[in-house]
C-alpha cells in the first residue's frame, strides 16, 4: 500500500506544480483549501455511511476517495507523506494507549 500512496501522492504533487486542464485534482487546488476540506468532510461522512450499511465494496471505495482527498489536502498544506509515516511508526511502537489520569486529593 505504501507504494500506491507514494505514487498517488507524487501525481497529486505534480498536478499542483504543473496544472493540467480538465484535471479534478487541479480543480481542487484552484478552488483552494475550503473546497478541499469540504470534500474531505464529505468523503469522511460517506465512509461512515458505507461502513454502517455493511457493504464492504462500497466502504473500500469510499475509503479510497477519502485517502485521495486527504492526499490533496496534504499537498496543499505542504505536508510530506513521510511526516505522517513517521508519526504512525511512532504510534505503532507505543505500548498501551490509555491516557494517564491525575489523582487529586478531594479532601482539601
Amino acid at each position: 500500500m505504501q507504494d500506491v500512496l507514494e505514487g498517488l501522492y507524487a501525481v497529486v504533487q505534480q498536478r499542483k506544480a504543473e496544472p493540467q486542464e480538465g484535471s479534478y485534482t487541479c480543480y481542487l487546488f484552484e478552488k483552494g483549501l475550503d473546497k478541499i476540506l469540504k470534500k474531505c468532510g464529505e468523503e469522511c461522512s460517506e465512509v461512515i455511511i458505507a461502513a454502517k450499511n455493511g457493504v464492504q465494496e462500497e466502504t473500500v471505495g469510499e475509503i479510497c476517495d477519502l485517502l485521495y482527498h486527504l492526499l490533496v489536502m496534504m499537498a496543499d498544506q505542504n505536508i510530506p507523506l513521510e511526516a505522517v509515516e513517521e508519526v504512525l511508526e511512532q504510534r505503532r511502537q507505543k505500548i498501551g494507549n490509555l491516557k494517564q489520569f491525575h489523582v487529586s486529593d478531594h479532601n482539601t
